[in-house]
């Protein structure tokens, strides 16, 4: 009998290397694959949030004729909150549409958006990750406090009303209220100077937008993230713009 049928053969350095990597490779994969099913799951939350927010928007036409004010004033009231004097605590349910958003009076936050925040509290929370046309929509280019009426909107499937939004701080990322459209707009209608870009892709590249017609759907970026003005990077956060500029592009139902 030979003798050496009896001994255990041991890996070589180089099979543990390849044992090694195989058992990296696949726990990569599966790490991966967890994290694709959760964006997924909250990209369908955040889908959901949106729609509930044209909805409550709808309501609000349902009552007063014209959409939401994005802002009064005094600038104290906002569709999603208020503060009663400039130095008071914002509350994230005394806006104009907290009465439509049922018993939590509140925006539901982007469960996705969630694991983005940094940097100490927002100055206004409450928006939960999400922004508004206020310079189309909840305001119009002639009167900022004045908002839009839908007979008004000839194209709605093409007219963004909500997007996924964020603010880029040095610190990190915060709520930002508005989905700010590429230039301001003087009161005549003319484009001006340009504006710092607050749609956030924070879908694997794609940022949910809410279309005045009440549909959501998933949106790439332009290619173009703007300036940040705060210490913020919008590239590295994945903020800036969605859609054609020419006109201000989805934002500007007159385009």
């Amino acid at each position: 009998m030979n003798a050496t049928l009896g001994k255990h053969k041991g890996f070589t350095f180089l099979e543990l290397m390849i044992c090694v990597v195989m058992i990296a490779v696949l726990a990569l994969v599966v790490f991966q694959g967890a994290r694709n099913a959760r964006m997924r799951a909250n990209q369908a939350a955040s889908t959901t949030n949106l729609r509930s927010l044209v909805l409550a928007n709808q309501g609000y036409v349902a009552d007063h004729g014209t959409y939401c004010p994005a802002r009064e004033v005094k600038n104290r009231v906002r569709w999603h909150g208020a503060r009663t004097g400039a130095k008071d605590r914002f509350d994230p349910a005394k806006g104009f549409l907290s009465e439509y958003f049922g018993e939590s009076d509140r925006v539901g936050i982007c469960p996705e958006f969630r694991d983005h925040i940094g940097g100490g509290e927002s100055f206004e929370n409450g928006s939960g990750g999400y922004g508004y046309n206020s310079v189309y929509i909840g305001g119009t280019p002639a009167d900022p406090f004045t908002p839009e009426r839908p007979s008004r909107i000839p194209n709605p499937e093409r007219t963004l009303m909500f997007a996924t939004t964020a603010f880029a701080k040095g610190k990190g990322l915060q709520e930002y209220p508005f989905a700010e459209p590429m230039r301001s707009v003087t009161p005549a209608g003319k484009l001006d100077y340009p504006l710092q870009p607050s749609v956030h892709f924070r879908f694997g590249g794609m940022a949910l937008v809410a279309w005045c017609d009440g549909r959501v759907s998933a949106e790439g970026m332009n290619g173009r993230e703007g300036e940040n003005y705060y210490g913020g990077s919008n590239k590295k956060s994945a903020i800036g713009w969605c859609g054609p500029e020419d006109g201000n592009g989805w934002w500007n139902p007159q385009r």
